[in-house]
């Protein structure tokens, strides 16, 4: 399909990021009234909304009772790397990756904690590695869905009930918006500011009793940095996980997550968020299927992401082009729809395959991506046309 003629409707929030990513609809920075800033985060009040924070996390996110919730310094990658540096070593590993982020826990496993008992089981962007390769008896690092790559596991199937090892779960980009088995899960890992549109800096540990006994059970033979201390004297640091966070936290940040939690419970908790996030993937789905220049960077529908949705550029003008010009011309489109204050930040990862990537998270409007797919098809057909009158 082609479009020549500009759109006459642009989405009210141009705000397609992928983290962070949109606030929530109808977010005014007066929802932070209430922060205690200028406060200890040990005083009363500090811990009181810390502890809320990690209550309304079990209610909305629908977390076992037996599992603990920690608020973490360093975002997502903070709290992966306190899981990797403070379990892994006992048995051996096996580090599933099929994008950007997955490929990272592959090199701190291998070359950072050079464990040799580690191996890596991996599949280029677009595509699953094949999961029934999976050695359960090994601990298991995996991202639940792959930010860069927009691919997701489907389902939880693939881990056995009975696995020996542990099974560490990069969730960011996945928790609140794909129904996480928790029941399969040891470690699951998310930060703020994917599906719920929060601040940076701050990430989520949850922890499930087989993870804790290892904790309690197991020492690494490497220093431990105290940033990732989560044991004293053979014992879990249980204050943690009660809102005695390991670093100062931001009690602005701490507030504009009860405001999202709030939001999301509101609306009708974790159902309702998955519905919103596929109800904007759908949009998405319309329009790719009956447009002819663009395609899904995963070919397989049942693992396609609902939240970081990566598309490629298939016109075969283009795809003719290296893949320097290829890349060009992605950015060509994404900088005339930035310019147009139409969409922000809808570039490909930079180390993914040059494309699209549109953020279709809970907290975006399904209208806004509706109105955004027909500038998708006017900045192609524009920039299409500098391409061949050149």
């Amino acid at each position: 399909m082609t479009n020549t003629t500009i759109p006459a409707t642009k989405p009210v929030n141009p705000n397609f990021s992928s983290g962070p990513c949109a606030k929530r609809p109808g977010w005014t920075p007066a929802v932070l009234a209430d922060a205690p800033l200028g406060r200890s985060h040990r005083a009363k009040i500090g811990k009181a909304k810390l502890k809320e924070a990690i209550e309304l996390t079990r209610e909305v996110l629908e977390v076992p009772a037996d599992y603990k919730i920690g608020i973490v310094p360093a975002s997502d990658t903070g709290a992966v790397e306190m899981a990797l540096w403070s379990l892994l070593g006992a048995r051996p590993v096996d580090v599933v990756a099929w994008e950007s982020f997955g490929s990272g826990w592959v090199s701190d496993v291998m070359k950072q904690l050079k464990l040799a008992d580690a191996r890596k089981i991996e599949a280029g962007y677009g595509e699953l590695p094949d999961l029934n390769t999976i050695n359960f008896d090994h601990d298991v690092v995996f991202t639940w869905n792959g930010t860069t790559s927009g691919v997701r596991v489907p389902n939880g199937d693939f881990i056995p009930a009975d696995r020996k090892g542990l099974t560490i779960c990069d969730a960011t980009s996945a928790a609140f918006a794909q129904e996480l088995e928790f029941d399969k899960l040891d470690v699951v890992t998310y930060s703020w500011q994917k599906v719920l549109g929060g601040e940076a800096a701050h990430g989520i540990l949850i922890l499930s009793p087989r993870a804790i006994e290892r904790l309690e059970s197991y020492t690494p033979a490497w220093p431990m940095p105290k940033i990732f201390r989560l044991t004293k004297g053979g014992k879990l640091i249980d204050g943690i996980f009660s809102g005695a966070t390991i670093n100062t936290p931001s009690m602005l940040c701490v507030e504009d997550y009860l405001d999202a939690l709030g939001w999301a419970k509101e609306l009708g908790g974790l159902k309702a968020l998955i519905a919103r996030a596929d109800a904007n993937t759908a949009a998405i789905t319309d329009w790719a299927d009956k447009t002819d220049w663009v395609d899904f960077l995963a070919s397989d529908p049942v693992v396609r992401s609902n939240t970081s949705v990566c598309l490629k550029i298939v016109d075969p003008e283009i795809t003719k082009l290296d893949d320097d010009a290829q890349a060009a011309f992605a950015m060509a489109i994404v900088d005339m729809l930035d310019k147009e204050e139409v969409a922000f930040d809808i570039g490909a990862y930079r180390d993914a395959p040059s494309g699209l990537r549109i953020w279709c998270g809970a907290t975006v409007e399904t209208a806004n991506v509706e109105a955004l797919t027909p500038w998708l098809d006017y900045a192609f057909s524009t920039e299409k046309a500098k391409l061949v009158s050149a």
